[in-house]
C-alpha cells in the first residue's frame, strides 16, 4: 500500500513539533541555536531567509547533518537546538522528521517562512 505526501507530512508533524514564530524567536535569544532554511537556493535569493539562517535545500539535509557523511557540515551539532522552516511547513516537517531519525533530539518545525515575516522575524534580504 503506497503513502501520500500527506501522510508523511503528518507522520513528520507527529514526531517534530511546530512551533510559532514567537517561540522560535525565543529559542534564538537563546542562543546557539541552528536555523535552517530547507528551501531551494532560488526561493532564498528571491524571498530572504530568516536573519543567521543557514540553506541547506531538502535533498541536501541529511547528507550535511550526518556526521558520518563526507559532506557533513560542522555546524550541525548534536548537543544544540535546530529549527527548520521551509515555504510553507510540508519539507520543514520531513526534514525535521529526518534529523530526529538521524538522533537530533532538539529539533522544531517553524513552518514557513511567510509566517516567520508576518510576525515581523528578521530576514536577510534577498540576493537575486
Amino acid at each position: 500500500m503506497s503513502t501520500s505526501v500527506k501522510q508523511m507530512v503528518e507522520a513528520a508533524d507527529a514526531v517534530v513539533p511546530r512551533i510559532t514564530p514567537e517561540v522560535a524567536q525565543e529559542l534564538i535569544a537563546g542562543g546557539d541555536v541552528l536555523v535552517v532554511d530547507v528551501r531551494d537556493a532560488p526561493e532564498v535569493a528571491r524571498e530572504g531567509k530568516v536573519a543567521g539562517a543557514v540553506n541547506i535545500s531538502r535533498g541536501m539535509l541529511e547528507f550535511r547533518a550526518d556526521p558520518a557523511s563526507a559532506s557533513h557540515d560542522p555546524l550541525f551539532r548534536m548537543d544544540r537546538p535546530l529549527i527548520v522552516y521551509c515555504a510553507s511547513g510540508g519539507r520543514s516537517a520531513l526534514g525535521g522528521k529526518a534529523l530526529k531519525e538521524l538522533g537530533f533530539e532538539q529539533v522544531y518545525n517553524l513552518g514557513g517562512f511567510k509566517a516567520w515575516v508576518a510576525a515581523g522575524g528578521a530576514v536577510d534580504q534577498p540576493t537575486g
